[in-house]
Order: structure tokens, then C-alpha cells, then sequence
């Protein structure tokens, strides 16, 4: 679900916009004080976070505690660094009317909208408050105790995590949805994951890919020990539930790998879609696909098409197809061949 960026934005006494900032690199630094400084000539208020304020010594902007009010009353909050960067202020926008903005200075960035190079694009589409706001699925949990009473929770906008607490020890595992028990098994532990995160900690333990507009809910098993141990996906609006046995392993529970607690013996862990969804501005046109080709690297090139289409395709028997840089032959001709290009698709690249 998506908005026009001025129907999203309530003003109230001029425009602001938070910096959140990844300080430890000087080139990130240093893009966030130039990107600063334009948004300032635009008549924009600048804040900065207090714990961030003396690294990146912008003249003129608003210093706020890094607290549930830092980014009230803020247009966006943009964020300069990787996921991990994109994450902490996430935590900031949540309470806010404000929409989180990504400059991707991380590896991958599947939640950053902009890579450096295009950070003036950006900034014009800011200014000139041509972007769209994404509402994506959060999640809320739920921490209880062995008779049902809530002892904690927390929220995430990527995944919560099931952990077990003693590494030498299987972690037993009671899975119910909707308050109806489905399966149980020993396992390293649970995942329960937004479509918005299916892309990072669910996706390395084997979940989907779901599209970030498709609203769903992803429990995804680590290593579990059973033959119906798979991912599923369920409605939005169910609530999944892990209950640990008082007399196996503890477990803990992490959120987006920032916030943790722990599950009383006998305790559960109840799983449901939060009230309010986090809040993503996107200025790019780039489809989801788009993104997954991107930063996954993958071939979009039917493996036919890298072939040649005359005779000779067949992979001849002394060539090695595991070794697809230089394969030492005797004669001449299938050696120098072999030395041009990369094997692909049973003959050398024809490009090479």
C-alpha cells in the first residue's frame, strides 16, 4: 500500500527531516553533512540525534534525544548506511507520522531507496515532495509465562527470532496458529518474519521471497529436526505461537537483532501483525524485481541465449566444465579456446 508523499506529510510549523547516520565511516560522514547543508537552502529544519551530533558537526541543526519522540513531527527520517543503520531508525519513526528514507552505504541495502550516486535525485524528490510512502507489515510479540501471564514484548519491522539459549542443546518447540497446535519438533530455533524481511535472516535459513506488498506472515524453522520442518506462510491476521516445555532448553527472543528477551521456562511466544506499519518512502521507480535483480546479481539471460547456435555446442570430453577460467589441454586449437572465455552452457562463451 502506497501514498503520495504530500498526502502522507501533516505539516506542522515548517518541514523537518531526522538524520540517522551510520558515523563510522568519514565518507558517510561526509555525504550526510553536504546532504545537510542542501536540504537546509531548501528551507527544511535538519535534526540530528544527540549521540551522533558531535560526529557529524552540522552547523545550524536541531540536536533531539534518540527517543521515541526524536522524529514526531518529522517529514522523514533519512537514513545514511546499511540495513543494520536503516533498522535503528526504524525504531525512531515507529511512534511517528514520519517516513524512513534510505541511502544504501551498506553491502546490500535491500531497504535503503538510493544508492550514493543518486543521492541529489533524491534530495530534489525531498524538496520537492515528489515521492510515494510505502506501509509496510510490523510485527508485534508477545513474551509469556509458564500460566499465560505477559511478561515482555517488543516489535519488528524484519524478524523475530526463537533462539535457544544453550548452544550444545536442541531447543523443543510447540507450534500452534490461531491457538490451534500444528506440529512440534527439536530445532536451533524459529524465525518469524515480514514479508519486508523475507530478503535477510529468512531467507539465508531457507524461507520465500515474498513481495513486500503481499501482507502475510513467514515462520520459518532453523534446522529443525522432523521431516515436516518448512517454511509457511499465513495470514496477516493470524497470531503463531512457540511453546517451549518447562523441561526442555530456554530460549530468548531477538527482534530485527536488536532488541532480546528472555522466555520464561514453560513460557510462550505469541506472534501477531502490529497495529501500525512502518512507514518507507520510495522516490525510484524500480520494482521490487527490479531490486532482487539487483542486488542479488541474478541472470536475467535465458542460459540458451549464451550459447552459439551452430554445430560444436556439445561440451567436447576433455574439457573440464568445473574449471571455467583457464583449462590446460594438449594441442593447440581446444587449449587456446579453452583460454579465450568461461565455459557457458556446454561451449566458450562466443563473446569472449
Amino acid at each position: 500500500m502506497s501514498e503520495a508523499g504530500q498526502a502522507g506529510w501533516r505539516p506542522g510549523g515548517g518541514r523537518h527531516v531526522l538524520l540517522a547516520v551510520h558515523t563510522g565511516r568519514q565518507d558517510i560522514v561526509e555525504l550526510a553533512r553536504s546532504s545537510a547543508a542542501r536540504l537546509a537552502r531548501a528551507g527544511i529544519t535538519v535534526r540530528v540525534l544527540a549521540d551522533e551530533a558531535s560526529e557529524l558537526r552540522i552547523e545550524g541543526a536541531e540536536v533531539v534525544p534518540a527517543d521515541a519522540e526524536a522524529a514526531r513531527g518529522a517529514e522523514i527520517v533519512m537514513v545514511f548506511g546499511g540495513d543494520g543503520t536503516f533498522l535503528r531508525a526504524a525504531e525512531l519513526a515507529r511512534y511517528s507520522h514520519a517516513a524512513l528514507m534510505g541511502v544504501n552505504l551498506g553491502r546490500v541495502g535491500f531497504l535503503a531507496e538510493t544508492e550514493p550516486e543518486a543521492v541529489e535525485e533524491t534530495l530534489t524528490a525531498i524538496e520537492d515532495c515528489e515521492y510515494s510512502v510505502e506501509k509496510r507489515l510490523a510485527i508485534e510479540v508477545d513474551v509469556l509465562d509458564a500460566a499465560g501471564g505477559v511478561v515482555g514484548g517488543t516489535w519488528a519491522l524484519n524478524e523475530v527470532s526463537v533462539e535457544k539459549a544453550e548452544r550444545s542443546r536442541v531447543l523443543d518447540v510447540v507450534i500452534a496458529v490461531d491457538g490451534r497446535p500444528l506440529t512440534s519438533f527439536g530445532c536451533d530455533g524459529l524465525l518469524f518474519a515480514t514479508p519486508t524481511g523475507s530478503t535477510a535472516y529468512a531467507f539465508s535459513a531457507g524461507g520465500p521471497v515474498v513481495w513486500p506488498d503481499v501482507e502475510a506472515l513467514l515462520l520459518v524453522p532453523s534446522n529443525a529436526h522432523a521431516l515436516f520442518g518448512r517454511p509457511l506462510v499465513t495470514s496477516p491476521d493470524s497470531v503463531l505461537s512457540v511453546a517451549i516445555p518447562p523441561d526442555g532448553n530456554r530460549a530468548r527472543v531477538s527482534a530485527d537483532g536488536r532488541r532480546a528477551l528472555d522466555v520464561p521456562d514453560g513460557g510462550r511466544v505469541d506472534v501477531r501483525r502490529a497495529a501500525r506499519p512502518v512507514r518507507i518512502a520510495r522516490v525510484h521507480a524500480a520494482t521490487f524485481g527490479d531490486r532482487l535483480v539487483a542486488k542479488f546479481g541474478l541472470p536475467v539471460r535465458g542460459f540458451r541465449d549464451a550459447r552459439r547456435h551452430d554445430p560444436g555446442q556439445e561440451l567436447r570430453p576433455s574439457r573440464n566444465v568445473l574449471m571455467r577460467d583457464v583449462v590446460s589441454l594438449p594441442g593447440g586449437d581446444d587449449a587456446a579456446t579453452a583460454s579465450r572465455g568461461e565455459v557457458r552452457g556446454g561451449a566458450a562463451d562466443p563473446d569472449a
